[in-house]
């Protein structure tokens, strides 16, 4: 069970058996159930709120608008950058109801609190509501057209510019080069849609001042952060406590106002359990939504197909309002679009606007899937451009193993990979070469086949300068061993993960193992669960607290062997006095002992890390339909040391499945007029099912990193960084044999279909 075996997941027999222990099976003995009225309109000025019929409802405690918590505070984003004019970046008011106007359709206007939750609905049905609409700001295209405003104080709808690289060094090597190749990439808006709403318990000690927080997360102890100056208190006053938790992906790492307001009411209350969970539609509504940007991108290559330079200018739309986490994901992973490849002279800006809708936050690789899809789609089009075979192409720009550590000069230092052997296994694996064979025999049926490739790298554990850290308190004692960690599992199999870690540094024989995460009052500290973090992060501070455990009980160990400290190693359970059979099990210095010798560590790893990765994948295209169908799937990855191999195909499979979704049929859409979402239900947002996932094979070639302990790299993200322009690259193949030169994502039946239409003339 030590690190490097294949074991399976411990989580998974409770969870199968229907054991597992989700927010809504927390009992609530006097619950008190909470309800939102939420904005029917987009935009525009409240005229009129009437709750006084509301509160008359039978079974209603208490119904609140923003003129009741005015003791509260606005929710505020945790990273700022320079605004448009250079100075500070433009923040509009988030309120935790709305007070003067709406700003997108769910925007929360009225509380409820009623003891059933009939009760609560119907008095949501009591509220009357009397808006002036405006007329909304919905996508990019009408942000930046700037003939309607989001917010009066913001008139050209922007919140934010960010500039980085030398954009004179890239716009000299674009105007001498042999060849320039021009698109502009619309990246479509998507959300998480965990498995298990988001859903919580909330109470008041009314003697001690305190909150409890029962709510599925990614991050007890940030959430803890958010939500406390939203009412008037201090991160350790509200206790935050992860129970299993049905899918978050960046969704669920951070506070949202119904928590906060769930405080609030409690407060109000003080004894009762308020309780909420989301319904669908309401999660579509108000759960962070993604991606949503448009790319102008240009990449300048010499005549040998080498290339010299990339601009890269970024609209990304934000919504309406900043929640905590808002402004990361547009800016945070720039430097992923210098790739796996030597580009010498790189440019790229970010601006953020503000449009009518729910705001964006982190979802599973929170700007890497972007970046990559830029800088890879960018290199399909050049290929074909040139007459290169696209491979050929990356191969000849990749950056060679003999030049790691590298710095690429755009934000990035890699310390470690071997690229060129990554592509070349993939290629093997993928049969790359006989393509024209598969390619041919589809023709014959009468469908398009197309041949995709991508070679992300992402951040993981970052950021880039110095790692957030995290923490780890270990317990060695007779009876076992204790392990608290500050990263909250929401279905990655820490608890699997964690135990190889301590089986390879306490050697086989531990006893039983207890592990405590997801709670901010058990566990001291904690950063969270993100970014590909955990292992790098978390990992690396098990590993390290151990490592002090052992050492403080090597003098003793070495009394009881009647040696010299220093001539005492440890090493698979056992002190032994090197270079002799002399030797103590780990469990017979602990018995002496007789107390338990604990040691913990808050601190982030040397450097982040940067795994990597290859993906071929092919699809077929029925041109009469549009209908594209995925036939294979390749992924070759460098994720370091590999801690689990099952562990790391299970999370490189719910990967592509994600960004298969978000390249072929997700997409969240508003109506551009009136603002109201039609993507509101499963039936109108698809999902990928098992069937549009073929046999998936995954391989790792890894090169450890030296930048934590473990020699770890991140696994979480990476499927989805490497999918959504594999699968890009694939479809935009099959289709360029009908001439159509690009098709942005998703590409759905009917968006191939037309595209098909329109090359032919029709």
């Amino acid at each position: 069970m030590t690190i490097g075996h294949p074991v399976s997941r411990a989580e998974d027999a409770p969870l199968l058996r229907g054991e597992g222990h989700y927010t809504n099976d927390i009992a609530a003995d006097d619950p008190v159930h909470m309800a939102l009225f939420r904005s029917p309109e987009a935009a525009g000025r409240i005229v009129a709120l009437d709750v006084s019929a509301a509160r008359t409802v039978p079974g209603v405690l208490l119904v609140s608008t923003a003129h009741d918590l005015e003791d509260t505070r606005e929710i505020t984003p945790r990273l700022s950058h320079p605004g448009p004019d250079g100075g500070a970046m433009r923040v509009p008011p988030f309120p935790l109801l709305a007070r003067e106007g709406v700003a997108y359709v769910g925007d929360p206007v009225a509380l409820v609190l009623a003891e059933t939750p009939q009760a609560a609905q119907d008095a949501l049905e009591a509220i009357v509501l009397d808006i002036d609409p405006v007329a909304p700001v919905i996508g990019l295209a009408q942000a930046e057209a700037n003939d309607r405003r989001v917010w009066d104080q913001f008139p050209d709808n922007r919140c934010f510019h960010v500039d980085r690289g030398d954009a004179g060094a890239v716009a000299q090597a674009i105007q001498g080069a042999a060849h320039v190749v021009r698109q502009r990439l619309d990246i479509s808006r998507v959300t998480a849609v965990a498995l298990e709403p988001r859903a919580l318990r909330a109470t008041f000690d009314e003697g001690l001042q305190s909150w409890r927080l029962d709510s599925g997360t990614q991050a007890p102890h940030r959430v803890a952060m958010d939500l406390a100056p939203l009412i008037g208190a201090t991160a350790d006053r509200i206790h935050v406590v992860s129970p299993d938790c049905g899918g978050s992906f960046g969704m669920k790492n951070a506070g949202y106002q119904e928590q906060a307001l769930a405080l609030w009411a409690a407060q109000q209350l003080p004894g009762k359990t308020v309780v909420w969970t989301a319904t669908r539609l309401e999660s579509f509504l108000s759960d962070s939504q993604a991606r949503e940007s448009v790319a102008d991108a240009t990449l300048a290559l010499d005549a040998e197909g080498r290339f010299l330079a990339l601009d890269v200018r970024i609209a990304a739309a934000l919504g309406a309002r900043l929640g905590p986490a808002t402004t990361h994901p547009p800016v945070a992973n720039l430097g992923g679009l210098s790739g796996v490849y030597r580009i010498p002279a790189i440019h790229a800006s970010v601006d953020g606007y503000f449009t009518n809708t729910q705001y964006t936050a982190p979802y599973r690789g929170a700007g890497r899937p972007e970046a990559t899809y830029i800088v890879e789609r960018m290199i399909d089009i050049a290929a074909a451009e040139l007459g290169i075979d696209r491979a050929e192409l990356r191969r000849r720009n990749l950056i060679p193993a003999r030049a790691m550590p590298y710095d690429t000069g755009f934000l990035f230092a890699y310390d470690s990979g071997d690229f060129p052997a990554v592509l070349d296994r993939a290629l093997d694996l993928a049969d790359w070469r006989s393509f024209g064979e598969r390619r041919s025999a589809s023709a014959a049926k009468g469908l398009l086949r197309g041949l995709g490739i991508a070679f992300p790298i992402e951040i993981a554990g970052g950021p880039a300068g110095k790692p957030h850290p995290e923490y780890a308190r270990i317990a060695l004692s007779p009876e076992g061993v204790e392990l608290r960690a500050g990263s909250s599992d929401s279905g990655q199999g820490h608890a699997t993960a964690y135990r190889q870690i301590l089986a390879q540094c306490l050697g086989p024989e531990t006893g039983p193992v207890s592990i405590v995460t997801g709670d901010s009052r058990a566990v001291a500290r904690g950063t969270g669960t993100f970014g590909s973090r955990t292992l790098c992060s978390a990992g690396a501070a098990i590993r390290v607290s151990v490592d002090k455990a052992i050492a403080e009980l090597a003098p003793q160990a070495a009394e009881m062997l009647e040696a010299a400290a220093q001539d005492v190693v440890f090493a698979n359970g056992v002190f032994r006095v090197d270079g002799t059979d002399r030797a103590l099990p780990l469990s017979t210095v602990l018995t002496e002992r007789g107390t338990p010798v604990i040691a913990e560590v808050f601190d982030g790893p040397e450097g982040a890390t940067f795994p990597n990765g290859c993906h071929v994948c092919e699809v077929e295209i029925d041109p009469e339909t549009g209908a594209v169908a995925l036939q294979s799937y390749v992924v070759v990855d460098d994720v370091g040391t590999v801690l689990n191999p099952m562990l790391v195909k299970g999370q490189i499979a719910g990967g592509v499945a994600q960004g298969l979704g978000q390249a072929f049929m997700e997409r969240i859409t508003y109506d551009a007029e009136t603002g109201q979402m039609l993507t509101a239900t499963l039936m109108d947002y698809a999902l990928p099912r098992a069937a549009d996932l073929p046999f998936l094979a995954v391989e790792s070639l890894p090169f450890p990193t030296r930048a934590n302990p473990l020699g770890v790299k991140g696994v979480g993200e990476a499927g989805t960084v490497g999918a959504l322009s594999a699968c890009m690259s694939a479809v935009n193949d099959a289709l360029a044999c009908e001439g159509v030169r690009h098709l942005d994502m998703p590409a759905t039946p009917d968006r191939v279909w037309q595209a098909l239409q329109a090359a032919k003339g029709n």
